[in-house]
This record gives structure tokens, C-alpha cells and sequence, in this order.
């Protein structure tokens, strides 16, 4: 017996901006989603998913935007309601969780408070009534010590508990459509695991239908049972997930589920969509023989960083007649990073990973222990030679946006660094290098007027790259660099990162939570567990026969589709 059609949309067609020339992002596209269902939404950032998305649940701008087509949930014509009806249907039968859980929360409301207010809103609860459902709500999603995250506020929980907060936001009145847009893309494999695990036992459980929106294949095929591949706004493949993994018909749905780094061989050059699609990629790898031979280059010659015994304890809730509670974030560490290197770190949330990185980089001062670097105690240095070293030690963000000041011109970022570090007395000196890095890192001279906000995600991190660069440092330090890019975008910027360390001569620490980058990146890798190394040691070898039970379940929980 066929299922009902919960969700039907016909000939959707969107345009963003009004006029002669309006931009039309979404063309003419149908799909449906039956009761009881998971569809999978898959694509690259622009391809128009989240787009869609947004219009099902009535959160496109109305002032800009105009929409043509229809959208029926049970029946019922969305584009037509009013605004008053819709808010009547959303959040109570149509749910959304939004990619960015800190963005969507409200910082000046505490967690619980927020998930409360849904419920006195739609289902008239009382305050007392609205807290017991709260905390029954946040057990379900598995939040550890769900009466004290209820008083919490956003930025006193981590980011995988964000998100089961807003997990449970959006299941709060039992809804029948769950859109969950990009819900675990910047969250550890761990954490990603068991959010995909929840949602699949809470759809089991409320026999609620859900759109899974990624652009991850090999994530999707862990949750959905259809999936719709999007590109440049229409659908070019729609099928079952064991149709659309074992016989993919489209070049462009071929060449997603082999753009990701894969875990088996370890490839010179990543391949990329359009590398993929106009087959002009050919697989070139790395034999063991040769990473023998250029670890022995390597490793003969004296490190570049040596890190001794090296720890970082915060103090919290000191009083009078109180002790203070003490947070190992790094916990009697030792390292050595060679010339040349790269060295991967990986680990969850919390870790110690990018506490380790800021106490490198002399941003948060380290409790005790040695960092030499070209064996000099940075223990020593005054405030100029620290000044000094700040041009050889660099880091690349992992938010490009975030780092990049909205009121500079890329051209005039660039150059801020180079003139503090007095690179070039010449202002026409510092512009033609500033174009030039432009152009070494995949943009053109164009780049140098825009502003941050009129840049693809991939495009700014370039220009975070070029920043970097821009002082020809030794060691660089990328923290989760590529963890919020689309798969082909990562590739891009994970084989530019690789020229530019062939090019320029850079050693890198690079720190992900996504084992399967490290392992394309890295020479060595080193696990972190809660401030202490787990493991330690040559990248493959570590990957083939993990040693520790933490580093196995870390590569376990890798979605490695079917």
C-alpha cells in the first residue's frame, strides 16, 4: 500500500530581488516527502537546498523574493496562507533545526527558557507545566544534566549540546514535518553519530517525516531513505539511497560521493567536482615507499617546535571557603613538529586541540612546561621578539568570516598585516603582492575591492590563507580550517594548502575534527582525549591498526555510506 503524501512541491520557482533582472535561484522543481519518511537533500552550498527549505517553512523574506509554483502540506496551499495561519504551523507541525545552533539561539535567554516558550505559545502549557516538558524534553535528546543545561545559557554548553537543545526545540509540539538543514556539519564525528542516531530514533519513535539536508553524501545514507540531489538550483537525481550509492546516473551525483578524501589509499591530489565531472582527474598516489623516503628527510633533521610537559589549567569558582575547580584543557603534552611536517591533531570538542593551539601561538598563556621553537624557550622572549615571532608562527581560522573585519576591503586586510610587520615601506609595492597572493590562491585581482559579505565561504577562506601568507611564515596552524566548506570547496583549499606548503616551505599543525581530512593532510597524527595524548604517530599506521580504544572509535564513527 502506498504511503500519503505529506509534503508535495510543484514547479518551484524562486527569484531573489525585484525588477527587470530578478535572480532566479530555484528552477521549477518538483518533489514529495510521504508520512513516516526521511529524504535526503544533498548539494553544494548554492545548489539551493536550504533555499527550498526555507520557503516549505515560510522563512524567506517576502519583500525580495518571489515565488511561483506550489508547496501542499496535508493538502493545504502554503504559498497562499496568511501570515498568521503559517505562524500557527510552524513550530507546531513544521519544525526546522537550523545549521548553526549559536546563531539561532537567543545569548540573552537561557536554554530552557527558550524550548518553554514554544510550548506555552502552541500548546497554552503553564509555566511550571512548559519547565516539566522542557526537562522531559531534554532527557529524550540525551543532554547530560538536563535540569542545570535548562538555567544554562547558549555559550555555557558545548556545541553538540546546542544542538540537542535545538533538537529538542523543534520536536517540542511533535511535529510532522522535521527539516534539519546542515544539522551536524560542524560538529565531531562522535557527536555527529550519536545527533544522526536521536533523530533517527526520535522519527521511529513520533512516526514524524523528515528532510535531511547535507552535502554529504556518505551522512545522508546513515539517515534517509530517498534521496534528492540538487545542483545550481533543479534536481538532477532523485532515488533510493541504494540506487543513488550503487548506480549513480548523473556526472555531478558521481562525482559528490568521490570528492571526499577516502580512509583505503592516500592520494597526491584530492579530486574536485568539476575535476570529476569533465573527467580530467587522474588519481596519482602516494606509496608507502615514497613516504618512507621523504620521512627520512624529514626526521633526520633538528625540530622546528619541541613542546616539553606542556599544561593549561583554567580555575573555576574559587571563594573564600571554596576551592577552585580545576580544568586540565592540556595535560602534561610533549611533541616534537619537524621542517617540513605536517602534523595532524585530531580529537572531539574539548579535547584540548585548540587550547594546545592558542598556547603555541602565545594567545593563552601556557600553566607550565617548554615550547621550543628552533630551539628557543618562548618562555624568554620580551614583547618585541614576541612581536617578531608572530611573522613565523601564523593561523588560519576556522570561521574566515568571523576573523575578516566587514568595514576592510580584502585588499586592505591583506595588506594591515604587512604593514605592522613592516613588510614593503612602498604602498604600491604592498598592493601588487597583495594582487599576487590573490592570484596564488585561486582568486583574481578583482578580489582586492570587495568586502567580506560578498564572498562564497570557500572564496574567504582563501583570502584567510592569503592573509597567512602574506608574512611567509615557517609554521602555520590551521584550526578547523576547512570544517564548515562543502566537500568540493574542502578539496580545493586542502590541495592549495599542499601547493602552497610545497611552494613556500611551510610546516603546518593542522587541527580537525574530521579524521578523514587529517589523514590526507598529515605525515603524523597525534589523538587528544581530554587534555592528555591518546596516540601518537605515522598517520597510516595509526589509521590501518589503532593502538588505543578512543582513536578506534574516533575512525568508527567516520560515515563511510554503504
Amino acid at each position: 500500500m502506498a504511503k500519503s503524501l505529506l509534503l508535495e512541491v510543484n514547479d518551484l520557482e524562486i527569484a531573489f530581488g525585484k525588477g527587470k533582472s530578478p535572480k532566479k535561484v530555484i528552477h521549477g522543481i518538483s518533489y514529495a516527502v510521504a508520512a513516516n519518511e526521511i529524504v535526503g537533500i544533498v548539494g553544494e552550498s548554492g545548489s539551493g537546498k536550504s533555499v527550498t527549505s526555507l520557503a516549505v517553512a515560510g522563512l524567506l523574506p517576502k519583500k525580495n523574493t518571489s515565488i511561483n509554483g506550489s508547496i501542499l502540506f496535508e493538502g493545504k496551499e502554503l504559498l497562499k496562507l496568511p501570515p498568521n495561519e503559517f505562524r500557527k504551523l510552524r513550530g507546531n507541525e513544521i519544525a526546522m533545526i537550523f545549521q548553526e545552533p549559536m546563531s539561532a539561539l537567543n545569548p540573552s535567554l537561557s536554554c530552557g527558557f527558550q524550548v518553554a516558550e514554544i510550548l506555552q505559545h502552541h500548546l497554552r502549557l503553564t509555566a511550571s507545566q512548559a519547565k516539566k516538558e522542557t526537562i522531559s524534553l531534554f532527557e529524550r535528546v540525551k543532554l547530560p544534566r538536563p535540569r542545570e543545561i535548562y538555567s544554562s545559557y547558549p555559550h555555557q554548553i558545548s556545541g553538540g549540546q546546542m544542538q540537542r537543545v535545538m533538537i529538542a526545540m523543534a520536536i517540542a509540539c511533535k511535529p510532522k514535518l522535521l527539516i534539519a538543514d546542515e544539522p551536524t556539519t560542524a560538529l565531531d564525528v562522535t557527536v555527529q553519530k550519536e545527533i544522526i542516531q536521536l533523530l533517527k530514533e526520535l522519527q521511529r519513535e513520533t512516526g514524524m517525516s523528515m528532510m535531511f539536508i547535507s552535502h554529504d553524501l556518505s551522512l545522508v545514507s546513515e539517515i534517509a531513505n530517498r534521496v534528492i540531489v540538487m545542483f545550481q538550483g533543479s534536481i538532477v537525481e532523485e532515488g533510493t539511497v541504494v540506487q543513488i550509492f550503487k548506480n549513480p546516473k548523473h556526472p555531478y551525483t558521481q562525482a559528490l560521493l568521490n570528492a571526499r578524501p577516502g580512509l583505503e589509499s592516500r592520494l597526491a591530489v584530492l579530486p574536485t567536482i568539476e575535476s570529476l565531472k569533465d573527467r580530467t582527474f587522474k588519481p596519482k598516489e602516494i606509496t608507502p615507499q615514497k613516504r618512507a623516503m621523504r620521512h627520512k628527510q624529514l626526521y633526520t633533521k633538528p625540530p622546528l617546535l619541541e613542546v616539553k610537559n606542556l599544561k593549561k589549567h583554567y580555575y573555576t569558582n574559587a571563594g573564600v571557603f571554596k576551592s577552585p575547580h580545576i580544568t586540565r584543557a592540556v595535560d602534561d603534552v610533549s611533541f616534537k613538529v619537524f621542517e617540513g611536517e605536517t602534523l595532524g591533531l585530531v580529537g572531539e570538542s574539548g579535547c584540548g586541540k585548540s587550547t594546545l593551539g592558542k598556547a603555541l601561538l602565545l594567545l593563552d598563556k601556557a600553566t607550565a612546561g617548554t615550547i621550543l621553537y628552533r630551539g628557543k624557550n618562548l618562555d624568554s622572549l620580551n614583547s618585541s621578539e614576541i612581536r617578531a615571532l608572530r611573522k613565523e608562527i601564523q593561523l588560519i581560522f576556522q570561521d574566515p568570516y568571523s576573523s575578516l573585519n566587514p568595514r576592510l576591503t580584502i585588499g586592505a586586510a591583506l595588506e594591515e598585516p604587512m604593514k605592522v610587520h613592516k613588510i614593503s615601506s612602498s604602498g604600491r609595492v604592498r598592493q601588487r603582492k597583495v594582487k599576487e597572493l590573490l592570484t596564488r590562491v585561486g582568486l583574481d585581482e578583482s578580489y582586492y575591492n570587495r568586502y567580506p559579505h560578498e564572498l562564497s565561504g570557500g572564496q574567504r577562506q582563501r583570502v584567510g590563507i592569503a592573509r597567512t601568507i602574506a608574512l611567509e611564515p615557517k609554521l602555520v596552524i590551521c584550526d578547523e580550517s576547512v570544517s564548515a566548506l562543502d566537500i568540493s570547496v574542502q578539496a580545493q583549499v586542502l590541495n592549495l594548502l599542499n601547493e602552497l606548503k610545497d611552494d613556500f616551505g611551510f610546516t603546518y599543525i593542522f587541527i580537525s575534527h574530521d579524521l578523514a581530512v587529517v589523514k590526507f593532510m598529515s605525515d603524523q597524527l597525534m589523538v587528544m582525549n581530554e587534555g592528555k595524548i591518546e596516540e601518537l604517530g605515522d598517520a597510516d599506521e595509526i589509521y590501518a591498526s589503532p593502538t588505543r580504544a578512543y582513536t578506534k572509535k574516533l575512525i568508527d564513527a567516520i560515515p563511510k555510506g554503504i
